[in-house]
């Protein structure tokens, strides 16, 4: 039916809707797009001191280049992809990824790649550690021994020092001794072992822990790196 509706004369006229494409439209048509299109949504957020802006409904975290450490951007990001955008111009852009609290990382946007001199590096973390004891020195060293890229151990590193003026040294000296014991390097373990006072237990308690049972479904801290 179609074709029928097309192929007949138009009221008043000695010509059809397929003629008047074949010979009017049909050769003015532009190809369809490479991409299909994708619906964008905008959000807008600081680069952080470690080169990375966290795009809020993802909770997941994208690199810029280092010298927009501080600035405010744009973030378009569609289904498939994620794209930074400082006064217009696109600075970034990433395939879109939505690891809870993971890293999406372009190497050559680190400062570490350029030895670029930030507020935040790994020799500025090691050694406010080291002012506090050798022990939180050797956990902040393991959470950067276990990371691809330094940048990406800054913010829990901040968050883990950052109890120090919290909690106090002595507490914060325990729980990275403990988080040392369970072999566990991120915020998470040092602000559940203060928040469960686990710093606190007794020595005699802490050596007798039973160790971790063997079991398929235990997959151990190998499996992350």
């Amino acid at each position: 039916m179609l074709e029928e509706h097309n192929n007949r004369f138009l009221q008043g006229r000695n010509y059809s809707r397929r003629q008047q494409f074949d010979e009017i439209e049909r050769e003015v048509l532009n190809p369809l797009p490479v991409l299909r299109y994708e619906l964008k949504k905008q959000f807008h957020a600081t680069v952080m001191k470690n080169g990375y802006v966290c795009l809020g409904p993802d909770k997941h975290y994208y690199s810029v280049p280092y010298r927009f450490i501080g600035r405010k951007i744009k973030l378009l990001y569609s289904s498939s992809s994620v794209e930074a955008f400082y006064h217009y111009e696109r600075i970034a852009i990433h395939k879109r990824t939505r690891g809870l609290y993971l890293y999406t990382t372009e190497k050559d946007h680190l400062a570490s790649t350029h030895q670029f001199v930030a507020d935040w590096s790994k020799d500025k973390f090691l050694g406010w550690a080291s002012s506090i004891h050798e022990d939180v020195r050797l956990y902040i060293h393991n959470i950067f021994d276990r990371k691809q890229h330094p940048e990406q151990a800054y913010k829990s590193c901040l968050g883990i020092l950052g109890f120090s003026r919290k909690v106090g040294n002595e507490r914060l000296i325990m729980a990275c001794r403990r988080g040392l014991h369970y072999g566990v390097y991120n915020y998470k373990t040092i602000h559940m072992i203060l928040e469960k006072k686990m710093d606190q237990y007794e020595e005699s308690l802490f050596a007798d822990e039973l160790p971790m049972p063997s079991h398929d479904n235990i997959r151990g801290e190998d499996y992350y790196k």
